[in-house]
């Protein structure tokens, strides 16, 4: 891998933990519907592509899609209020951001995850620090993971080129946008999916401690 002067970050998973805030919100929704609860895993396991797959994949197999659209909003109205309760940075990633900023590194994130929710959770954890975050922005023409398009955005917006940029993240999504956008991709091994599952899926720079991305793009 050729030097790079720009990351691009996945958030959940990636960035921060943010499982148990998503599993408690769709817990509630669940409960307020009437509806079987899901696992912490369960939940782990449908995250990725976005709330409204999230709902689709916790809610029972033949739900009608007005019911679906129902427990999607109170998802969302719970989240809005909690999606921060629980949620915080793996180990070492407040580290690994300030000794990318120290080294003028250019940073962004991009995520399924609801936009007004990205936006937040970056204002709170990384405010001053990485400048773009772009969310689930779809009903604006920007397709979500794994189209290439929030990706091309924060090049743009921060003024970079994909060549000179890499994108990290922790999931099979992550593998395809990397893919689809023409860039290189490191894969972490404490976000929501098996490391087995990843190399399974071609991931080849997988890596276990944050600040081993310094040492892979400098």
């Amino acid at each position: 891998m050729n030097k790079k002067d720009t990351v691009v970050f996945d958030l959940d998973g990636t960035l921060l933990d943010t499982l148990d805030d998503l599993t408690g919100s769709v817990q509630y929704a669940l409960a307020r519907m009437g509806y079987p609860s899901r696992t912490r895993d369960e939940v782990r396991s449908f995250v990725g592509n976005g709330i409204a797959v999230l709902i689709n994949k916790a809610v029972p197999a033949g739900t009608e899609e007005e019911k679906i659209q129902e427990t999607l909003e109170i998802f969302k109205k719970h989240y809005a209020d909690h999606c921060n309760d629980k949620t915080g940075p793996y180990p070492g990633i407040e580290e690994l951001i300030d000794a990318l900023q120290e080294k003028n590194i250019k940073m962004a994130i991009v995520s399924n995850k609801a936009d007004f929710a990205t936006k937040e959770l970056a204002q709170i954890y990384f405010k001053g620090r990485i400048p773009v975050a772009i969310g689930e922005k779809e009903s604006e023409g920007i397709r979500k993971k794994p189209a290439p398009d929030t990706v091309y955005k924060s090049l743009e917006l921060l003024g970079s080129r994909i060549e000179d940029a890499v994108y990290v993240g922790d999931s099979e999504v992550d593998i395809a946008t990397a893919k689809n956008a023409g860039m290189d991709l490191i894969l972490c091994s404490w976000g929501f999916r098996d490391v087995d599952y990843l190399k399974s899926l071609g991931g080849d720079v997988i890596i276990d401690q944050p600040e081993e991305i310094l040492s892979i793009i400098m």
